[in-house]
């Protein structure tokens, strides 16, 4: 028996070519050698991307993290609390994970204990592992941080205890699922603007809406917001990752939410239902969406986020090669004065109840001999990405100093990102430090740069002088590693 083949050829319609059945296996075996070999070699030049998600709603009453005014747990959702994963691959096998959440941060022990299961599952190094939580103040405290804010109780503890050993389970299987779900990508880096943010220290909130209005907003800012965008190969978007710099402070309520980057999120979804959107906040410790307190500016806000992103994808994009490289840096940050015992013993009586309970537990420790730290071991990170691209990411609550900064020194190709990984306290620059440090030229500073310590619980009243010194010398150091592993 013989096969009629059509084939097309040059100049109009084709031709119709007589061959047996031996000789047409022969042409489709190597056909088809010949496509396979063409996608193995196109898989092994292209990047490999997985994404997975899970929610991490509490179905328990927990106490809310972030607002120290706050006097009972939380009371219902506006939304769902999730994580979201980003796995990549480059072309030599080299990964990465990004795990987003809906948390106000995670912390020091949380960070730690999931980088160890990561490495024995995955083989993760904590150079391959980051946690970037948008800082919600409408999500749940968790384990290792925030106790001296609010009064908690033995069954609260234990509430706490259970849902962070959970969360801990969940991200390391989402994880997992990420990892699995990896398949050719393209990945393309762009940059958006949004206004909303506004220098907290700089603008007195109820000014806020005339000086607006009248263009007299002061101090510095960062309104750019990084795209980091993964493609599969029909085109179509798989996920998108996007950061701004503001804290996620519009609400104050008593119900679960991502506040204005959970409706980005979702906003972004909406539009592109086979994508995930994911959130990463950049250097906005000192930065606000003013004005705030309703919803409706949360989800105006939220829309403007989302309406950048949208509008940063139509721009021409920055395809990225698949070439990864990632470093860490744990960077040791000298703690300023600590308080002394007549201090505390002051403050034991002080009318507000976080700043009693601050000096209780460090008088408690200084009369069982039980030394303070004195150091804090700082996660940085340096991630590049396509050879160009720049990801550094900070640990703790960085004002928006560090962003301009970094930037400046390595290059406009260069995302910075806060509160990754453990959120131990504010980070400020020296600028910063020393505006907060008395007698205060402005009444409403002095948090950022020292306040913020007894809200974290921290044995001191501040960083010590050379908090900038140090965080700069260790982003140079993880850049330069990034760099040589070039050559």
């Amino acid at each position: 028996m013989g096969t009629l083949l059509f084939l097309r050829g040059g100049g109009r319609g084709g031709k119709l070519v007589f061959m047996n059945s031996l000789r047409v296996r022969m042409v489709w075996v190597l056909l088809a050698g010949w496509l396979a070999g063409s996608v193995l070699a196109a898989d092994s030049e292209s990047w490999k991307a997985g994404t997975a998600r899970a929610n991490i709603t509490p179905t328990q009453p927990l106490w809310m993290a972030g607002y120290g005014a706050r006097t009972r747990p939380a009371e219902g959702k506006e939304m769902d609390l999730w994580i979201k994963v980003l796995a990549l691959e480059d072309a030599r096998g080299h990964r990465a994970v990004i795990l987003s959440g809906d948390l106000l941060g995670f912390t020091q022990s949380i960070h730690q204990r999931t980088c160890a299961a990561l490495k024995q599952r995955f083989a993760l190094e904590p150079d391959q592992v980051l946690l970037a939580p948008s800082h919600t103040h409408s999500g749940p405290v968790l384990s290792g941080a925030l106790y001296d804010i609010y009064p908690l109780d033995q069954a609260q503890m234990e509430l706490i205890g259970k849902y962070s050993a959970d969360l801990e389970a969940k991200m390391v299987e989402t994880v997992g699922k990420a990892i699995t779900d990896l398949a050719p990508a393209r990945l393309t880096a762009r940059q958006g603007t949004a206004g909303f943010s506004v220098n907290r220290r700089n603008n007195p909130e109820p000014d806020v809406p005339r000086r607006i209005a009248a263009g007299t907003l002061k101090g510095p800012v960062d309104h750019a917001v990084p795209v980091l965008a993964v493609y599969v190969p029909d085109g179509s978007l798989k996920a998108v990752l996007f950061g701004y710099a503001c804290h996620n402070t519009v609400m104050d309520y008593y119900r679960w939410s991502g506040d204005y980057a959970g409706f980005a999120q979702r906003a972004i979804e909406k539009s592109h239902p086979e994508a995930t959107a994911m959130f990463f906040i950049g250097c906005g410790a000192d930065q606000n969406a003013l004005p705030r307190r309703r919803l409706e500016l949360a989800e105006r806000y939220g829309n403007m986020l989302a309406a950048a992103v949208e509008e940063a994808l139509l721009a021409p994009p920055r395809t990225l090669a698949p070439e990864l490289r990632t470093a860490m840096e744990m960077v040791t940050l000298n703690l300023g004065p600590a308080p002394t015992e007549p201090e505390l013993e002051k403050l034991t009586a002080d009318k507000t109840p976080m700043v009693q309970r601050w000096a209780t537990r460090l008088l408690a420790d200084l009369k069982a001999g039980k030394p303070f730290i004195r150091t804090y071991q700082l996660p940085l990170q340096a991630w590049q990405l396509g050879g160009e691209q720049i990801l550094i990411t900070l640990g703790g609550e960085p004002v928006v100093d560090w962003a301009l900064k970094f930037k400046q020194e390595f290059g406009p190709q260069t995302w910075v990102a806060g509160y990754c990984n453990d959120v131990m306290n504010y980070i400020p620059s020296l600028r910063v430090l020393k505006e907060d440090m008395p007698p205060l030229a402005q009444s409403r500073w002095g948090y950022e740069g020292a306040q913020a310590t007894m809200v974290y619980g921290l044995p001191a009243w501040r960083w010590a002088d050379d908090v900038e010194d140090l965080v700069s010398a260790g982003a140079r150091r993880a850049v330069a590693a990034l760099r040589a592993q070039e050559r």
